[in-house]
């Protein structure tokens, strides 16, 4: 059969055969599938990407604000409660693990002058991250004059699964995640912590 029509393609002169060939539009489908799919299956890599890594920020705003929330429920804390911390964030996590959480709560008093300090701090592996008296960056609308807040940062780490594995380097698959809540205190005038 191919020398069939290869004869048959030798006797016609070259604008004819140039015709047909501009003509027939056998396989069409597959070529556009083929440079189409790719860009398809970019697309969709992508959007599952943006999925999951947006899924896991809205837990570490979550998780920041709840912890805030909780430990300003409180007239005094202990470093066991703050310890507890941790389990309230990796039940806000379900179904995923965090990586590397890191969890810092700080009390911090506003006195009279609206000058905020730091009265006592208290980070996931049991340190001190800041010491107390030291200045604290509180935003402008939350100084009110002899107050209390509570200040919680939480941080994760996402790794990409899918995004160009082999492309690019694994400094740019992993994403740092942080997230800051401030709180005024529920109960009393300020919130004490011991061990902190």
């Amino acid at each position: 059969m191919r020398a069939k029509l290869q004869n048959i393609l030798s006797r016609l002169p070259l604008t004819e055969q140039m015709r047909r060939f501009a003509t027939d539009v056998r396989g069409i489908g597959g070529v556009e599938f083929a440079l189409i799919a790719p860009l398809l299956l970019f697309l969709y890599i992508t959007s599952f990407e943006l999925t999951i890594g947006l899924s896991v920020s809205k837990r570490v705003t979550r998780t920041a604000s709840t912890v805030a929330d909780l430990v300003t429920q409180q007239a005094k804390v202990t470093t066991s409660d703050l310890q507890q911390m941790t389990s309230v964030a990796n039940a806000i996590f379900t179904p995923y693990q965090p990586q590397n959480l890191k969890m810092k709560i700080t009390g911090v008093t506003i006195d009279a002058s609206s000058n905020p300090t730091v009265a006592w701090s208290w980070a996931q592996d049991g340190s001190r991250p800041y010491s107390n008296g030291s200045a604290v960056n509180v935003p402008t609308d939350m100084r009110s004059a002899s107050t209390f807040l509570v200040r919680a940062e939480v941080s994760v780490t996402h790794q990409l699964l899918m995004f160009m594995p082999g492309l690019m380097p694994s400094s740019l698959q992993t994403i740092t995640l942080n997230r800051e809540f401030y709180y005024r205190q529920r109960v009393g005038t300020s919130i004490t912590c011991d061990g902190c």
